[in-house]
C-alpha cells in the first residue's frame, strides 16, 4: 500500500481542455500508473536482497525524484506541471503485514544473536588467555572445552545464569 502526495497545476489550459478528456481524471490515472511502475522498479525493503541499496522504504529523495519525473513526463502532454510528487505512506498490504513483521523480527533476532556470539567468543578467548598468562590454573583440553561450553552457555543465553557452587576438589 503506497500513498502519494501530488501537487500539480494546469499550465496550458488549451492542452488540458482539448488534448485529454477530463484532465483531473487524467492526472489520477497517470499518477497511479507511474506509481505502479515505480513500485515495480524497487523492492519494498532490502530484507530479501542485502545488496540493494535503494528501496521504496529507504530510497528517500532518489525514489521521490524518480516518481516526480515519471509523473511529470506523463502529464506534460495535457499541459499540467508537477510541483511536487512524493511518497507519504508505504506499508505492507494487510493480508501479508503479519507475516512480514514476523520475518523482520526473525531477521533482527538472528542479527542480535550473531553479535552476542561474536562478543561471547571474544570474552572466552580473553578469559582463557588471561588464565594462562597469569598462571591462575593450568587447564587440559578437556577442562578448556568444559569451560568454553559453560561460558558460551552463560554468555549467549537469553536468561540469567543460575550459579552452581562446586564444593569438590579439582581431582574429585
Amino acid at each position: 500500500m503506497i500513498g502519494v502526495v501530488l501537487v500539480w497545476r494546469v499550465e496550458n489550459t488549451y492542452k488540458a481542455a482539448f488534448e485529454v478528456d477530463h484532465y483531473e481524471h487524467f492526472v489520477t490515472v497517470q499518477s497511479e500508473s507511474a506509481l505502479r511502475n515505480l513500485a515495480g522498479s524497487y523492492s519494498y525493503d532490502n530484507f530479501d536482497d542485502d545488496e540493494q541499496d535503494i528501496t521504496l522504504r529507504s530510497g528517500g529523495e532518489e525514489v521521490n525524484d524518480k516518481l516526480e519525473h515519471m509523473i511529470r513526463e506523463r502529464l506534460m502532454i495535457a499541459g499540467i506541471s508537477v510541483i511536487e510528487a512524493r511518497i507519504n505512506y508505504i506499508a505492507y498490504a494487510q493480508e501479508i503485514a503479519g507475516a512480514m513483521l514476523q520475518k523482520q523480527q526473525a531477521i533482527a533476532v538472528v542479527a542480535a544473536r550473531q553479535k552476542i556470539v561474536e562478543g561471547a567468543v571474544g570474552m572466552v578467548e580473553m578469559a582463557l588467555a588471561q588464565l594462562s598468562e597469569k598462571k591462575i590454573i593450568d587447564l587440559d583440553d578437556e577442562r578448556k572445552a568444559a569451560m568454553v561450553t559453560n561460558l558460551m552457555v552463560v554468555l549467549c543465553s537469553d536468561k540469567s545464569a543460575t550459579p552452581v557452587v562446586n564444593a569438590g576438589t579439582l581431582h574429585h
